[in-house]
């Protein structure tokens, strides 16, 4: 078998066959197969497209490229939540302890960095002064087992292939395919050993999958991909046409996250939240209805037992919950507030404009190794449908750097709409696929 004749094949439109794929995978990571064959072929699959059987074989053989977990040892059932990436999205830090805080599931978390105009998880963790992220598996199956959740960063023996195809997707330009963008997440989510994966997948002006149609194809696939590998997994397209919530920046998110966990979180954040880890706790069995596990976590977020769990969590990974509780957390040397200047209704939002403002004050990467600025970033004090008068403060900015704070005002002026006539709020969640 060589690589240049399955390069051809998928270049010529052909289906690769399940030897074909792992030979591909196989040889990636021993370094067998060069780094411009490899690019070559992502970009015949990228215009070519894979059925669901290669995806399936490609998700497979990625996952077995390293360790799979294994979380047997918990006694109790084990399910996570994989955003697809958006602006203002700090759900998983609200998630993980409030399904934890039940005691009828654990929540492992392997979470990713931000990227371009959507943030990332462990970003937002790294706020917290001294919380680590990078622990070993024993450390981090250590802390689900006394806390019942934690969230981590990608381990160097977890699902090495990803790690080579996803550089090398970054650096051709072949990002945006859905069968690479399924296997990719999905390979991860496998090898994390979760009995269940719950999906948002975003979709509107501040998600990778801006077409609500291109956001059904990717969640549909997904799905069928945890079918064909004997796994329950539950997709929930959900709306990033306006930031989720308030605040855009990692320590500002943080704060937005114990709020929410303390029951005054804005209205989409708490109900998101909510609706997620009903699913969550739906999918393992663990309630017989969606509506029992979302009335079961509402307690947990009104009588403080998701933030008691999520203090805990954050201390068992060495962060300073005080900290978080200070002003010092999010204090920035320039505030800046943009004003309405016309009254009337928001009618909508560019939320790909405000996620890269909030890159430009440094909450988040252009590049790889950029060094992030925990306590930069934006407060959205409007919704798509508020009414607005003339003067109201639609943005705070939060900057250290008067020319980069001067660089986004602008954009953010341009970045939302004033109509005469109330519209009608678009729906949080649009589908959800089973």
């Amino acid at each position: 078998m060589r690589a240049v004749d399955i390069i051809r094949k998928k270049r010529n439109g052909e289906k690769l066959g399940r030897k074909e794929i792992e030979f591909i995978v196989k040889n990636a990571i021993s370094g067998e197969i060069p780094d411009y064959q490899l690019s070559a072929l992502l970009m015949a699959i990228y215009f070519s497209g894979m059925d669901i059987d290669e995806t399936k074989f490609l998700t497979e053989f990625m996952m077995k490229s390293g360790e799979i977990l294994d979380w047997k040892f918990l006694k109790k059932p084990t399910v996570d939540k994989h955003s697809t990436g958006g602006v203002g999205d700090k759900i998983s830090l609200i998630l993980a302890p409030l399904v934890a805080s039940t005691n009828l599931v654990a929540v492992p978390m392997i979470s990713g960095r931000a990227l371009g105009h959507t943030g990332g998880t462990l970003d937002k963790l790294e706020s917290i002064k001294g919380y680590k992220t990078n622990l070993t598996i024993e450390e981090f199956k250590d802390i689900v087992k006394k806390v019942g959740c934690s969230i981590i960063g990608q381990t160097e023996n977890l699902v090495p292939a990803d790690k080579k195809f996803y550089a090398l997707r970054d650096a051709t330009a072949t990002v945006e395919s859905i069968p690479l963008i399924a296997s990719s997440i999905m390979s991860k989510k496998l090898a994390e050993g979760v009995d269940a994966i719950i999906l948002d997948v975003k979709t509107g002006s501040g998600a990778f999958m801006q077409k609500q149609k291109d956001a059904k194809e990717l969640a549909t696939l997904m799905v069928e991909i945890g079918k064909r590998m004997n796994k329950k997994v539950i997709a929930l397209i959900t709306n990033m046409d306006q930031p989720l919530g308030m605040a855009v920046g990692n320590a500002l998110e943080v704060k937005e996250a114990v709020d929410t966990l303390k029951g005054r979180g804005p209205d989409d954040v708490t109900e998101l939240t909510l609706k997620l880890g009903a699913y969550m706790l739906y999918a393992v069995n663990v309630v017989n209805s969606v509506e029992e596990g979302y009335k079961k976590l509402k307690e947990n977020l009104y009588n403080g037992e998701g933030l008691r769990r999520l203090r805990q969590m954050i201390e068992a990974h060495g962060g300073d919950w005080n900290y978080i509780l200070s002003d010092e957390f999010t204090r920035t040397k320039y505030v800046y507030q943009i004003r309405s200047n016309a009254s009337g209704f928001i009618s909508q939002f560019d939320t790909y404009t405000i996620g890269l403002a909030a890159q430009i004050l440094g909450a988040g990467r252009s590049k790889i190794d950029d060094v992030i600025d925990h306590k930069v970033g934006i407060i959205v004090y409007k919704k798509v449908g508020d009414k607005v008068d003339e003067g109201d403060v639609i943005f705070e900015i939060r900057a250290n750097s008067e020319q980069k704070m001067n660089e986004v005002v602008e954009m953010l002026e341009m970045s939302y709409r004033i109509v005469k006539r109330k519209p009608q709020p678009p729906p949080l969640i649009y589908e959800v696929i089973e």
